[in-house]
């Protein structure tokens, strides 16, 4: 790290310690993020990402609790004769009873010695290392809670590239817990066939009939007829032809990974969009403040160091989340999909 580098790297470690009200000494060793710091750090990590901000984020200081559920209009006007009985209230909280548990998962990070020199240059050195930090937690946020389907004690990214086995996500809890919601294929050799002529043979015409029936089969009636239900895919479902990117000022050079596609048609009579590592050949049908992430507050613990060892500098920050699909009634889950024509 040549000496221009190093001054603008203890600038920022200085910085982040004066943050969080400890000394520049106290950022090699762990400690915990003041709450201010870690609101503003975690709005930083869901502005980096539309579907973060579409999604419903509960933050709460309890590690364990009660699920919030779904905003639902339900039935409360009525006429009572007060001669005879007394008017009663109705529940519209509406708590599921079920519940979320936030653990630790690590997002820890290092940058080579080589990329933070070519770096120091800019003025804007200490944000690059922000954003670059609180984009790639983004990400991470967004494969695990389409991907997860375990929680190990010590994660294989070898073995579990889409970081199956940190936390487990939204589609698996659907699979595990309301299969009845889940539509793949189990009953016509492990496949949904959509094309021209599949109707004859338990398939479906177009991917309209499909996203249609799911609707009418799989989500509860109450849910049903909800505009905010949406039709989130991959990029494998429909051609690029039928997106529009929402991020239209974009600069060229930026990674668009972390940006949401949305179709200029609907699928089904619903709104689609195409979300970054969504599983292949499949759709999940839902509303968007369904699928909740939940953030323990004063979880957050970090740890920032350079390591002459390794010629890098390393950032070591972790905090307890977890994944929840809020009313499984109001989601439905359709895997294997493939397109054939048989006629």
């Amino acid at each position: 790290m040549r000496n221009e580098t190093k001054q603008k790297f203890n600038a920022y470690v200085a910085r982040v310690a004066e943050l969080n009200g400890v000394t520049s000494g106290d950022v090699a060793e762990t400690f915990t993020v003041t709450p201010s710091v870690e609101q503003k750090l975690v709005e930083k990590v869901l502005l980096s990402s539309k579907f973060l901000q579409w999604i419903n984020v509960v933050r709460d200081p309890l590690m364990e609790g009660e699920l919030v559920g779904l905003e639902v209009a339900s039935a409360i006007a009525s006429t009572t004769d007060t001669n005879s009985k007394e008017r009663e209230t109705k529940d519209i909280s509406k708590m599921t009873g079920r519940k979320y548990k936030c653990e630790q998962v690590n997002f820890d990070t290092h940058i080579p010695w080589a990329k933070l020199d070519q770096w120091a240059k800019h003025p804007d050195f200490q944000q690059k290392l922000a954003n670059l930090t609180q984009k790639t937690i983004a990400l991470n946020l967004i494969m695990m809670g389409l991907n997860g389907t375990t929680r190990s004690e010590t994660s294989d990214l070898s073995a579990n590239p889409k970081l199956q086995d940190v936390k487990k996500g939204w589609l698996q809890q659907l699979r595990d817990d309301m299969p009845a919601h889940v539509m793949n294929g189990a009953s016509t050799e492990n496949k949904i066939k959509v094309g021209k002529g599949q109707a004859k043979t338990k398939g479906y015409e177009n991917i309209d009939a499909l996203v249609l029936d799911a609707v009418n089969t799989l989500i509860d009636e109450v849910y049903a007829d909800d505009t905010e239900l949406m039709v989130i895919c991959g990029r494998e479902i429909l051609n690029d032809k039928y997106f529009n990117m929402i991020n239209t000022d974009l600069k060229p050079t930026e990674d668009l990974a972390s940006q949401v596609i949305i179709s200029q048609k609907q699928i089904g009579g619903l709104k689609a969009i195409r979300v970054p590592f969504f599983p292949k050949n499949a759709m999940l049908i839902t509303r968007l403040d369904n699928l909740s992430l939940y953030i323990q507050e004063g979880s957050m613990r970090r740890f920032i160091a350079n390591n002459p060892k390794r010629n890098r500098v390393e950032d070591f920050l972790s905090q307890n989340i977890d994944f929840k699909v809020e009313e499984y009634g109001c989601a439905a889950l359709i895997e294997n999909i493939v397109f054939e024509d048989v006629e």
